[in-house]
């Protein structure tokens, strides 16, 4: 049986993932602050769920991953879904500060922590990291500073684990998914319209199919790829100029 951990499966597309993935047979441990949600999940697959409650922000993040580990004996794919961001042109500290505790320090605990896994596991078919980051990481969004700089940080991140896993002969593949905008708890509809807004339900199964063909980065989905090529294009001189909101709350 298959084995998958979702850090951040209490809400959103980490709920809908953890329980796809359960739905499919695979073994799931569903990690986050809050279990509420998660416990009624694994009362509907109590065979192949486990749950345990690990904030990226703490110290022992690390630790409780591997406990979590340990429960579901195994790990062959850690899913990271936990994020945090807000459009804050105002720059307000805390905000910005929660935003980079949880997408730059607890995303590295616990990437660190899954690649040293793999690295020190003899396993016979590769494990996988995989990461739901953001097109926001793909150009500075001035609204949005922090989240978009912390979502560079996550892309740049596994690009260097990728390499780090070669030059170390480490059995691991490296994935990253960057959605467009998903209508999940992260982003505020009710006060404010998005463009091209994905369904959780029309997002889950393009994000898995990544998953599960191991791809090294995907755009989810194919409008947003296009979008994000061509902003790449567009010079600072006139980027400057753009207005953008971004997925954030």
């Amino acid at each position: 049986m298959k084995k998958i951990i979702v850090i951040g499966a209490s809400s959103g597309m980490g709920l809908k993932i953890a329980a796809d993935f359960a739905r499919m047979g695979w073994r799931v441990g569903m990690a986050a602050r809050h279990t509420a949600t998660m416990d009624e999940l694994k009362k509907q697959y109590p065979s192949n769920t486990a749950v345990a409650r690990i904030d990226v922000t703490e110290p022992d993040a690390g630790k409780q991953l591997y406990n979590l580990i340990e429960l579901i004996d195994g790990m062959d794919v850690l899913l990271y879904c936990a994020g945090c961001g807000w459009n804050n042109p105002q720059l307000d500290e805390e905000r910005d500060m929660q935003t980079l505790m949880t997408n730059v320090v607890g995303f590295t605990r616990i990437a660190n922590a899954a690649y040293k896994y793999f690295r020190d596991t003899a396993n016979v078919t590769p494990g996988q990291i995989a990461v739901i980051t953001s097109i926001a990481g793909t150009k500075g969004i001035g609204v949005s500073a922090t989240y978009s700089a912390s979502k560079r940080y996550q892309s740049t991140y596994l690009q260097a684990l990728d390499q780090l896993a070669h030059q170390q002969h480490v059995n691991v593949r490296i994935t990253e998914i960057r959605p467009g905008f998903v209508d999940t708890p992260l982003l505020d509809t009710a006060t404010r319209k998005y463009p091209m807004t994905m369904s959780v339900d029309y997002a889950a199964p393009r994000i898995e199919r990544a998953i599960l063909k191991q791809k090294r980065c995907v755009t989810i989905d194919s409008r947003w790829a296009i979008v994000t090529g061509l902003w790449r294009l567009i010079p600072d001189c006139l980027w400057r100029h753009i207005a953008l909101d971004t997925p954030t709350r």
